[in-house]
Parts: C-alpha cells; structure tokens; sequence
C-alpha cells in the first residue's frame, strides 16, 4: 500500500477534506499516492512503458508549490532551479469538483493531439505544447513521481513532479523501445 511520508504533503492534501461539502467524493490523505500513481501507470501499461514508482521527497517538493499556489492563487511552474532534473505537470480547477483521476485525465486528454517521434514534433497541431503534460506523464526514461494537491477556499491546485524529467528536445517519445540483436 503507498502512503505519503512527508509532512508538508499530508498537509496539502489534508487541505481538500474540509470545508463545504465537494461535488466529488472526499479524498482522504492516505488514498492520494495510490490514486495519482494508478491513473498515471494505467496509461503508461497501455503504451507499453515501464510503470512509475511513488517518491516522497518529490511529493514534498510539489507539496510545497502546491501550497504556494494556493495561498497566492499564482498558477506557474516552480523556478527550474528549484528543481533539477524534475519534470512538473500542474492543474487547477473548481475546489472539490474534480476527482484526482479526472484531474490527471486532463493532462491524459491530450493524447488525442499526440504523434510519437522525436520531441518537441509530437504534436498533430504543431504546438508542442499541446501534448506537453501528456508526453511528461509517458516519457520512456521517466521512473518516478510524486504528487501533492492544495486548495484555497475556490481552487484546488495539482502538483505532479517526475524524475528524471521528460519532454528532452531531440529525444524520442511514443515509440517502440530498440530490440536487442
């Protein structure tokens, strides 16, 4: 069973089970690992990628950003120099309307605009951005996560933090992994 070892992460996730009554379910503190990290793997199965391991200190990290953006209502990726070598996928949306998977299923969402090939041309829209999220969430070297949500009284903030990062220009994403000779 996963659990969250860290402090400052059991405090931004305790954040979202008080308060009104949510539109979706509460979620309890000890569910939070388990959750993120199955609608992640779900996904990394199907394609075929390595599954991604829970890591705590990287769930502190987000947590930390996390209830920074809460507490500023500041929606930005954390300073890169806070965090080398971590990729960092973020959502908000409506305090307790959102179950942590659709919240993931955003970022999944954008499969739908995906091309496998040498990052950043992994767009049919030619954005790269559009994928983004996604094309973090299955890069191929990519072995561990750790995620963390706060909320302020209107908005819930997502964390998700990967190491080691993904979404490196002129490396390949999406496609099969070379067979030995």
């Amino acid at each position: 069973m996963a659990y969250m070892s860290g402090r400052l992460t059991f405090l931004a996730v305790a954040a979202i089970t008080g308060a009104a009554a949510p539109a979706a379910a509460p979620l309890l503190a000890s569910e939070f690992p388990a959750r993120v990290l199955a609608a992640h793997n779900a996904e990394r199965v199907r394609i075929g990628a390595t599954q991604l391991a829970w890591d705590p200190l990287l769930a502190d990290g987000a947590a930390l950003h996390a209830a920074r953006m809460a507490a500023t209502n500041d929606f930005n990726h954390s300073d890169r120099a806070t965090r080398p070598g971590v990729g960092e996928n973020l959502w908000r949306g409506t305090r307790g309307d959102y179950p942590v998977e659709a919240m993931v299923g955003a970022w999944l969402g954008e499969r739908s605009y995906f091309v496998p090939g040498m990052f950043p041309n992994n767009s049919s829209t030619g954005d790269w951005m559009a994928v983004s999220h996604y094309t973090q969430i299955i890069w191929p070297t990519t072995t561990r996560i750790g995620c963390a949500l706060a909320s302020n009284p209107r908005t819930d903030y997502l964390v998700c933090r990967y190491s080691p990062k993904g979404n490196r220009e002129g490396r390949p994403v999406g496609l099969p992994a070379p067979q030995p000779l």
